[in-house]
């Protein structure tokens, strides 16, 4: 092992290295990620001692989003955020844009019972504008 935390086989367990890259926050959350299916190396599912290499393809699932990257250099122990950022060539599709918190137009306080008829009224004539 080199003082960097590269083994020197050139190999590593998948969950292992998407912890070390930072995919993952943890290395539980990584294997979990794995057995459910939400890993694959080169296309195929892959199971959590699955060996990464040198420019292999890895899809994963992660925080909600689909990331796709490709493995330029293997690390198996967790690193700076810089270091890590270069062990990763990531091909990920852009993340869907944000959508704004648009707060309720019309809004009753809780426990207030049902709305009067005139309260009824002004918001049948709001939704039908």
């Amino acid at each position: 092992m080199t003082d960097r935390g590269e083994p020197r086989d050139q190999t590593a367990r998948v969950d292992h290295w998407l912890w070390a890259v930072r995919l993952y926050k943890s290395r539980s959350l990584a294997t979990d990620a794995c057995k459910g299916g939400h890993v694959k190396v080169n296309g195929r599912a892959a199971k959590p001692a699955s060996p990464v290499r040198v420019g292999d393809t890895v899809e994963a699932r992660a925080a909600g989003r689909e990331r796709v990257v490709e493995v330029v250099r293997i690390i198996d122990k967790r690193v700076g955020a810089l270091i890590a950022a270069e062990c990763i060539v990531d091909h990920s599709p852009p993340p869907p844009p944000r959508e704004e918190y648009v707060p309720p137009l019309f809004s009753r306080d809780r426990g207030t019972g049902r709305p009067t008829k005139k309260e009824r009224r002004s918001l049948d004539k709001f939704r039908n504008r």
